[in-house]
C-alpha cells in the first residue's frame, strides 16, 4: 500500500527520537508491535484536544470520541475521516482489522465492532503511536 509520506527506518527513528517518543514507539509504529495493556500514557488520559500520528503529525482522532473501553489501550469511537487505512491482519491465527495512518503507514492498533453508538466501533490504539495536542 503506497503512502504519501515515505522515510527510511533511520529517518523514522530520528524523527521519533527528536519528538521524545516512548522507547517502544519505533517498534509499534514501524513493525506493528503492541505495547503492554494499561501501560500507555494515553490509556487513562482525558482532556479537550486531538490525537495525532506520532510519526507524521496527521490528525487521527478528536478527544471527544475517546472512551474508556476497559481494555488497557486508548479507545476511540470515530476516526477523523480519511485519516486511517485498514488492513486485514491474520498474524495471530484470526482475522482482525489493523489500523495504520493513511499518510505514513504507521501501525496504530486495531478496530473492532464492539464500540458505543452511534458508530459501534472501537479503535483500540497504542499510546506509543499517538501524540496529544490540547485545545
Amino acid at each position: 500500500m503506497p503512502f504519501t509520506i515515505q522515510k527510511t527506518d533511520a529517518e523514522w527513528q530520528a524523527i521519533l527520537q527528536a519528538k521524545g517518543a516512548e522507547a517502544v514507539a519505533y517498534q509499534v509504529t514501524r513493525h506493528a508491535a503492541t505495547e503492554r495493556p494499561f501501560t500507555g500514557k494515553y490509556e487513562a488520559h482525558r482532556g479537550d484536544g486531538s490525537y495525532h500520528c506520532i510519526c507524521c503529525d496527521a490528525k487521527l482522532f478528536d478527544a471527544d470520541t475517546k472512551f474508556n473501553a476497559h481494555c488497557g489501550w486508548p479507545s476511540f469511537s470515530q476516526a477523523v475521516p480519511g485519516s486511517i487505512s485498514e488492513i486485514t491482519d491474520r498474524s495471530l491465527g484470526m482475522a482482525r482489522v489493523e489500523t495504520v495512518c493513511a499518510q505514513c503507514g504507521a501501525h496504530l492498533g486495531h478496530v473492532f465492532d464492539d464500540g458505543p453508538a452511534p458508530t459501534g466501533l472501537r479503535y483500540c490504539m497504542n499510546s506509543a503511536s499517538l501524540n496529544y495536542t490540547p485545545t
